[in-house]
């Protein structure tokens, strides 16, 4: 008996239904034509099975693609057109590549007919993706899309996650098949969970079992392989103090008492300036960023390295290393456990009190109780950290309103932070939001952007309010390209060229896409504010006039040893 014959766009349908997808983040145009006409009756009626989110921006998709797979764990799709329609989408692609972002990008392509004629809008997305992308495949023929699909989603949430492109051909679109699911569950020489090596293993814990003064520093890793009650029993067995990525914020309570805050530059100084005393460093699920650790021939030369991770690639790519356990964490961890001695480290985890305790005196409460002048970003961040619920998702721009907010916000439960980490991608905020209230649709969604950032995206606002996506965006206005700014105030003699912004009248655009609004410039105003915008049901908008000149401190300047951190300028 014969199947039914569908077109290549209705086997794409079918091929997403079988992935479990349930939202797909889109713009058409005409190379993708016919899929939209198959999505039109999978998003209404009896066979809906999807929720399209249509934004005003290509690159909007991705980043709201991203925002949906941080908090949900799954799969992000974006479905876009050729040409300009998809090279919109490439900043969003590095980003995920560079974050570790499980997304699939789904745009349309001339006919093969037409592939290297220059026809209209045809651009060669093989070739531009392939090193922004773990995968990126042209589908040329229709009997190839199961297949293709079911690959894609293999590679991008497997292992270590990341974006996948497939560039899907006009002609392969309208070709009739009949339809053979497909479930790829192996493709030759990916090896996406390494077997872990019991020899690492034991090394790796008499290393710690021996250490006086232990530090693990967590990664993002900890949250894309579900491992923070494995992080949890492997830190208290051993009494290890933890700082932790930006990426990683999430993965360990702010409230654990092994917590002693963010690594980086513009981390917390006492666990900075530990890395530089610790006998033993354990990595876990994090790649050493230079924004990390500062001068790499400086950095942390006194200690023994291990390092956890299931890419391969990243063991000894910046920090050489003694013993590197390479598996999913998830693995990892408890493997080492097991063979852990329990242990106190008292006298180690008091050490860093009285840094902790310098720091608190001369940054934190300046930033976040400040007793005159203008708002403090700080101070924004810290009110709106007390009143949000435990469960609330931050999201932020890039720039100083990221630094500020991921310093001075609170975490309380894991996925619970959606920022752009490798590839400081500004514009990124109020898209990666959209796309969290539909990942976690349940939980608060925060968004802190500078002015700046909130104009690379503004055209999402239609989005937010189409779709009636509950974002509270906090605007942080200080009028300047704010990060850009202080540095220029600290390395470049106080010349600030092309930093000062003049920005619009914010109230009028929250009106025109009928966003409730309200700005700050009073303190006294800011406590009653935060709870109007958290208590309104839907998007809100509140903007907060910020200090022109205010810094993230403290600041490891660049390619500078860790430990020669600045508490003031």
């Amino acid at each position: 008996m014969l199947r039914d014959r569908i077109t290549g766009s209705k086997a794409l349908m079918r091929a997403l239904q079988a992935e479990g997808v349930k939202t797909i983040f889109g713009y058409p145009g005409g190379s993708i034509m016919p899929v939209y006409d198959a999505l039109f009756d999978y998003t209404r009626g009896e066979k809906k099975c999807f929720d399209h989110i249509l934004v005003r921006h290509e690159q909007g998709a991705t980043h709201a693609a991203e925002g949906y797979a941080r908090v949900s764990g799954e799969v992000g799709v974006a479905l876009v057109t050729s040409g300009p329609g998809v090279t919109n989408t490439l900043t969003g692609i590095a980003d995920a590549m560079l974050d570790s972002t499980p997304i699939v990008v789904i745009a349309g392509q001339v006919p093969i007919a037409a592939l290297g004629t220059d026809a209209f809008q045809e651009v060669d997305l093989v070739g531009v993706s392939q090193p922004i992308s773990k995968w990126s495949y042209q589908i040329r023929h229709a009997e190839d899309v199961a297949w293709a699909v079911s690959r894609a989603f293999y590679i991008a949430r497997t292992g270590r996650p990341g974006p996948v492109v497939l560039d899907f051909t006009k002609n392969a679109q309208v070709e009739e098949i009949e339809y053979n699911p497909q479930k790829v569950r192996f493709i030759r020489s990916y090896v996406p969970y390494p077997k872990l090596d019991k020899t690492a293993v034991y090394q790796a814990a008499e290393l710690i079992n021996n250490a006086k003064k232990p530090l693990a520093l967590v990664g993002q890793g900890v949250e894309l392989g579900n491992a923070q009650g494995e992080l949890k029993a492997f830190l208290e067995k051993a009494d290890i103090p933890a700082g932790r990525t930006m990426l990683g914020l999430s993965a360990l309570p702010s409230n654990h008492p092994l917590n002693v805050g963010m690594l980086g530059m513009h981390g917390n100084y006492a666990v900075n300036l530990k890395e530089q005393e610790c006998d033993v460093l354990i990595a876990i699920g994090m790649r050493f960023s230079d924004r990390v650790t500062g001068n790499l021939k400086t950095y942390a030369k006194q200690a023994k390295v291990i390092h956890l991770d299931i890419d391969p690639s990243e063991i000894d790519k910046n920090v050489k290393t003694d013993v590197a356990v390479i598996a999913d964490c998830k693995e990892s961890l408890p493997a080492i456990t097991a063979l852990l001695q329990e242990a106190k480290h008292t006298e180690w985890r008091e050490s860093f009190k009285p840094l902790d305790e310098k720091e608190r005196v001369k940054v934190i409460e300046p930033a976040i109780h400040p007793k005159e002048g203008p708002l403090r970003m700080g101070e924004v961040v810290n009110v709106i950290a007390e009143q949000a619920p435990d469960d609330t998702v931050l999201v932020t721009d890039v720039g100083q309103n990221q630094l500020f907010a991921t310093r001075y916000f609170k975490y309380h439960h894991k996925r619970s932070i959606c920022t752009s980490g490798g590839l400081g991608t500004m514009g990124y905020g109020m898209p990666a939001a959209i796309g969290a209230t539909f990942g976690a649709p349940g939980r608060t969604v925060c968004c802190f952007m500078g002015d700046g950032g909130f104009q690379m995206c503004i055209e999402e606002l239609g989005t937010i309010m189409e779709q009636k996506a509950p974002v509270k965006m906090i605007l942080m206005n200080n009028h300047y390209l704010g990060n850009v700014r202080q540095w220029q105030d600290m390395f470049w003699m106080r010349r600030k060229s092309f930093t000062k912004m003049m920005n619009p009248n914010y109230e009028l655009i929250a009106q025109g896409y009928g966003i409730p609004y309200q700005a700050v410039t009073d303190r006294q105003d800011l406590a009653a504010a935060v709870q109007k915008m958290l208590t309104t049901d839907g998007p809100y908008i509140l903007e907060c006039a910020i200090l022109e000149e205010d810094n993230v401190l403290p600041m490891t300047p660049p390619g500078m040893d860790i430990d020669k951190m600045k508490l003031e300028i």
